[in-house]
């Protein structure tokens, strides 16, 4: 059968069904996608301590910095070790940032380096584990199943914003920082406990990699070193930068804007922010099954054209609930896309075996984005004295983003 893992390696050892690492890796990435439920955080803060809005969202910006800064150090690290040591490490660092925000989190120094910065590092450390495993596990469809790894992450806030609110309007902020240090920390402990790397040169039965393509015996594979004198990782990280970029503003800003665009009360906008949450988790194993079969060029030149339309089209004119939610959802579907194809177009490019650090690497232009992309949106929107002009900006780095990827080519 091509999806079980049933031959005997070294006439003992068994390998287990690989589908077991696609479902940890889910159930692990629904625990890190907490740090998408930080606004449920923020409030309560401010009401207690009379925060500012800027002082009590540095704590999310500094965990989005140090998220892409654990991924580099992971990386490196579970290319020497394998991924489940890593795993388990970033949960421990997760659980401890949280429970120490619990103790050290009523001042903003305190909550900048216990959430900002343990709770990024964790998630950093955890995030990369199970895509690169499932990666090397499934060489026969690695956008589709990157995408199944990385939906838990975007879909987890369905989940955590609900419960997460209920334990803070119940027990208070402090006591609900203690509870998801053990609860989160313990879920990603025991679900990277079960990641492990194939056997060296395994491939799926009955499965053929293409000649001189990826998984194929001729593919070499890059050390950090030597990719970054490729011109090929520098258009990766700008075509990623532009992509989450873009994703990013939007997913940020959704509440404000549809307040403006269509009217919409902040209760209102934020359950059409929740269905675009739901749009962004299944953009991922979509347009990871996408790429596998139209090419990783093929799914981002797509993403961008769902970019461009609604951005010039859709949301310009969204003057009602519904449209406003079509378009928003739209957006978080294009962008979910990107957490699927960009680790598979590193795999692609540079090999699987160094592909927890060059990942990591590609990564940090995701949390250049972060910080870039809601402050460019902003900015505009605040000289243009509206959205459109932030919409035409942000379909402006699309086209661009899709006009590099086209000149992309694998390394020589």
């Amino acid at each position: 059968m091509k999806n079980t893992v049933s031959h005997v390696v070294s006439g003992e050892e068994r390998l287990p069904n690989r589908w077991l690492f696609v479902i940890a890796a889910v159930l692990m990435q629904l625990g890190l996608g907490n740090v998408y439920s930080w606004s449920i955080f923020r409030n309560p803060l401010m009401s207690l301590h009379g925060w500012t809005i800027q002082e009590a969202t540095m704590p999310f910006t500094l965990c989005v910095v140090f998220f892409a800064v654990g991924m580099i150090i992971a990386g490196r690290w579970q290319d020497r070790v394998g991924p489940r040591i890593v795993a388990m490490s970033g949960g421990a660092l997760l659980s401890a940032g949280f429970l120490l925000a619990s103790q050290f989190g009523q001042t903003l120094l305190g909550l900048y380096i216990t959430y900002g910065v343990l709770v990024g590092l964790g998630v950093g450390f955890a995030y990369v584990t199970p895509i690169a495993t499932c990666v090397k596990w499934f060489p026969d469809m690695r956008g589709f199943i990157t995408g199944l790894a990385v939906l838990g992450f975007g879909a987890g806030s369905l989940i955590v914003a609900p419960v997460g609110t209920a334990l803070i309007s119940q027990l208070g902020v402090y006591n609900t920082f203690a509870i998801f240090g053990v609860a989160f920390g313990l879920l990603v402990v025991l679900t990277g406990a079960l990641l492990r790397n194939p056997p060296v040169g395994w491939k799926p039965a009955g499965w053929t990699p293409p000649e001189n393509g990826p998984g194929s015996k001729e593919q070499r594979d890059y050390p950090p070193s030597e990719m970054a004198k490729t011109f090929q990782f520098y258009l990766l990280w700008v075509v990623f930068l532009f992509w989450a970029g873009v994703g990013l503003m939007v997913i940020s800003q959704a509440v404000p804007m549809g307040q403006e665009l269509a009217n919409l009360s902040p209760t209102v906008a934020a359950g059409a922010l929740g269905l675009m949450s739901v749009l962004n988790g299944l953009g991922r194993p979509a347009f990871g099954f996408i790429s596998d079969k139209l090419g990783r060029k093929g799914a981002t030149i797509l993403a961008q054209a769902v970019f461009i339309l609604t951005l010039l089209f859709i949301l310009p004119n969204a003057r009602d609930f519904a449209l406003y939610t079509l378009g928003i959802s739209l957006i978080g579907l294009a962008y979910g896309g990107s957490l699927s194809v960009m680790p598979a177009f590193t795999a692609d490019y540079y090999g699987t075996k160094h592909l927890g650090v060059n990942y990591g690497w590609v990564f940090s232009a995701w949390g250049a984005a972060g910080v870039l992309g809601p402050i460019i949106g902003a900015q505009v929107r605040a000289a243009t004295g509206a959205w459109e002009g932030a919409f035409v900006v942000l379909a402006v780095l699309s086209a661009a983003a899709a006009a590099l990827i086209v000149i992309a080519k694998p390394p020589k």
